[in-house]
Parts: structure tokens; sequence; C-alpha cells
């Protein structure tokens, strides 16, 4: 799929497929009150000429998803959608509704399809509007079809952005770079958390990590450590969960600078949990709840998906990235439950749940990540059940121990319309992870606040006063039914937009 810029209006007069909006306009009289579709923001008055004089008109109110269908005087065709009432129209109907349209439009056989972006436009900037449908198609733009022996048979198409306001072209043409920087981290991201376990485990994840970074994020420092460099680094809770697997550790660090990078340049790491399967360990899971497993390490896609659209964009901000990644096994080397293992940090944990791992292998990572002397922390893992429980497949949990930069997480998610909600850590809760024979213990009371229980656990390795916000991502890592700019199957790449937001937009 190619996406153009039209400022002139000759690519979408030869467009296959035209793509116009219509409003609900109501007018009362002393006897009702009759619903019509407005189309008086079109510009081409040819096109409005036809429209009006089709006799099925009448009956199209511009309802919101209303779609009408005709055959322009040319012999393209021109689909006309209801986005209703034009005050209600926000920047996700804008994005949602871009999506289902390039959806009916892709599995169809128009070569060049072609957006009347002014028509869209009900949040009074028509870059935004553009960025907003070019984001939406990017993300539709996207399969996996790696492994099926026939692929979709689709052809090449053309998306033409057309808009009026010709002193915008630069400032559009910037936006549209920005939504293809995070669409295409954001198909990166898919790709891995999409990818067989079978295939993607623990050293070839790395290895896919550091090739797209020498292929596409030019100044970024990238070190991978190794089993003995881990050992060295005295990672005992990440070895423990690496105990079972036939295949190595990794950790994954990348570190950017801005090019105007001072003493007083900010510096956020991100940090992921990388578990490329999640049998459970000897606390292992049921059978039902094995598969889909795959997507346990889609905290770490999520904070490589943001870190590598914010390294695109040049972000302001110094930003260290760390992954760290293996599979949760069982062979005769792999950890006990009621095993004792120190963590990085000297604290020792007594585990009693192998089944708990996301919050060891973070644990370590995060005290690692603290040495880096990051003004701010942010970690993403598809840590709990227990937070699909309380905030179902559509939210992400935020906790942390500080509210300023939470908000300011929490002020980016809403920016992008994805969806946050904070949940506490209390003092009751750090109690409950207190252990009788050593310092910690992996999980809390059973059936009892499960995601702040593990964000608790998590804070014990939090150093320097660093402020620090968690996300539980386990919930909306996965396919989004509700979002039609999502695929149907596999990963979301939700929450890539808002921590990207977050790396752009801080100062």
């Amino acid at each position: 799929m190619q996406l153009k810029l039209d400022s002139v209006g000759n690519q979408f007069l030869a467009a296959d497929l035209k793509i116009l909006t219509a409003f609900q306009k109501s007018s009362t009289t002393k006897s009702k009150t009759e619903t019509t579709a407005s189309v008086d923001h079109w510009s081409d008055k040819g096109i409005k000429e036809e429209f009006q004089n089709l006799k099925v008109t009448k009956n199209f109110k511009a309802a919101k998803d209303e779609t009408l269908s005709f055959t322009g005087i040319t012999g393209e065709t021109i689909w006309v959608v209801g986005l209703g009432d034009k005050s209600k129209c926000t920047a996700e109907d804008i994005r949602k509704s871009a999506a289902k349209l390039f959806k009916s439009a892709k599995s169809s056989k128009w070569t060049t399809i072609a957006f009347d972006v002014s028509g869209f436009n009900t949040v009074r900037d028509e870059a935004a509007t553009a960025g907003l449908i070019a984001e939406a198609i990017y993300l539709c733009d996207y399969s996996f079809e790696k492994y099926k022996s026939k692929k979709s048979d689709t052809p090449e198409q053309t998306v033409i952005l057309s808009h009026v306001e010709k002193k915008n072209t630069t400032k559009i043409e910037k936006v549209l770079t920005s939504a293809k920087h995070i669409g295409e981290s954001i198909s990166v991201m898919k790709d891995f958390v999409n990818e067989a376990p079978n295939f993607l485990h623990s050293e070839e994840y790395a290895k896919r990590i550091e090739a797209d970074v020498k292929k596409n994020l030019k100044g970024v420092k990238i070190k991978i450590l190794n089993k003995a460099q881990i050992q060295k680094e005295k990672m005992g809770l990440f070895l423990s969960v690496n105990a079972g697997s036939g295949y190595e550790p990794r950790l994954v660090h990348l570190t950017y600078e801005p090019t105007r990078s001072t003493a007083k340049t900010k510096h956020i790491a991100l940090v992921g949990k990388g578990i490329t399967f999640d049998t459970g360990g000897y606390s292992l899971k049921p059978g039902a709840n094995m598969a889909g497993m795959k997507n346990d390490m889609g905290g770490s896609a999520t904070v490589y998906g943001a870190f590598r659209a914010a390294v695109l964009e040049k972000a302001p901000v110094k930003i260290t990235c760390i992954m760290v990644i293996t599979d949760n096994a069982v062979n005769s080397y792999a950890t006990f439950p009621d095993s004792v293992i120190t963590g990085r940090n000297g604290k020792t944990v007594e585990i009693l749940n192998t089944d708990a791992e996301g919050r060891l292998v973070l644990a370590d990572a995060l005290d690692y990540a603290c040495d880096q002397n990051p003004d701010f922390i942010i970690d993403a893992a598809t840590l709990t059940g227990a937070c699909l429980v309380a905030l179902g497949n559509q939210v992400c949990a935020i906790l942390g121990n500080d509210q300023k930069w939470m908000n300011e997480i929490m002020n980016a998610a809403k920016a992008q319309d994805e969806y946050m909600w904070q949940l506490p850590i209390i003092n009751e809760w750090r109690q409950d992870i207190k252990s009788k024979v050593a310092d910690l213990k992996n999980i809390g009371t059973p059936m009892r606040a499960g995601t702040a229980i593990g964000a608790a656990f998590l804070e014990e390795f939090i150093k320097n006063d660093i402020k620090w916000a968690h996300l539980d991502i386990a919930g909306v890592v996965d396919a989004q039914s509700h979002l039609p700019y999502c695929t149907a199957h596999g990963a979301s790449g939700l929450i890539v937009r808002t921590l990207t937001h977050v790396l752009v937009n801080a100062k």
C-alpha cells in the first residue's frame, strides 16, 4: 500500500474509489422534525449534483457508518459515509470510520482509493485529521500470513488523501510521516507477538531486534547480554525463570540519545517482559490456558515498538529500552516451588508459584534499569490474569510510585484514545508479599488483588527515588474486536501509541 497526499485535486478526480462524508442535518417544522444528509462541505460541484440527483438520496440520513454507494459520471465508484452529528464526531470516530472504510476497500478491486480529508475534519485541524486517517490505514494494512501456503490475493493499492488547505501541505506531510513511523513500528511489534514460539525463542528474538535496529535505527547503541553476562550481573531471579529452558536468556539493552542532548535532557527507561512462551513451569498451566502464551513477550514487543517509533520521530529525550527475554519451560533443571532465589539487588525471594515468573524477570531488569540513572521508568508486561478480571480485555492497568508521572502517561493514553485505568498499591498489599523464610515471596494471598500485588512486588526493586510506572497489558495485548483498526486475530498493537506520545512529547 502506498499513501499519497493530493493538494491539487487531480489525483482525487482520477481515483477508482472516492470516499466523501455526509453529516446529519435536522430541520423542525410545526408538525415534525426531519433528518436529512448534509453535503454542503463538498467542494466538487459535479459530484454534489450527481449525489443530489439520485432517487435514493432522500432515504440516506447520514447516520454514523451509514454508507451510500453510486457510480460517478466517469465510471468511478463513490462512497458517501455518514458521520452522524458533526458536533459529536471525535478523533476516535474519524480513526474508526477510516479503518472500516479502508478495510472494505482493501478487500475489493480498486487500485486507487481517495479520501476527502476536509470532509472528515470534525476536529477543526486538517493536518490532525489527515494523520488520523493515515494512522487508521497503516494499522489496518497489516496481515500475518507467513505460514500460510496460499497468501491473500489483493492488488497493490494507492491511497490518496485529498485536502483543500494548500498552506497546510508541509504540516500534513510531517504528520503523515509520523503516522507512517508509528504504523510501521506497530507492525514490527505485531510481527514479534504473532510469531510462532517454536521459531521466536529467546536467542532468535534478540537477533531479530538487533537486525531491525541496525537496519532502521541509526545512532542507536545496542548491547545484548548472554547467559554468562547475565550471571555476572547476578540476576538470580531472571536466571531462575530460564533454568528450565533449552535456550539461553537474553537481555537486550538499547540506548538512544537526541542530537542536542545536555545534562538537563530527560532520561526515560522502558522495560519489557519478554517471556517467549509461558508453560507456568512446575506450577504448570492447565491445557486450556496454555494456548496463546506466545503473547507473554508482548510487554517487550510493546516497549520496543514505542522505542522504535520515538527514535524515528527523533524524540527530544534520552531513552533506554531494556528487554528481558526467556521462555518459562519445564525440565529437570527448572526452578521448584518453595525455592529461595537472590535477586540482583540482594533481596531474597521465596518462589511459591513458578507461574508468577514475569515479576521475577522484571525485578532484576528494573534494578538493572535503575543503575542506568533514568529520571523515569515505565515497564510493560502481560503480568496478571487478574488484570482481565479487574478491567476486562479492553483496559490497560497502570500502577506506580509517582502520581504526576502516572498522570502524564494517562493523559497520553487519553490523547491517543487508548483506555488506561489506575489501580492502587497500598501498604497492606506490600505486607502481603513478605515471606516467612525470605525477604519476599512472589505471590500474595490467592484471588486477592493480584494485579496490584504484582506491582507491589516490582516496587521493591525500584531504587534511587526514581519515578516509576507499571503497565499491565495482559488484557489489551491481544485482538480487540471492538476496534476496527485492530486485526481480528493476533496482536492488537495497543499502548505503543501511548508510549510513543509520552516519549515524543516529553520536555
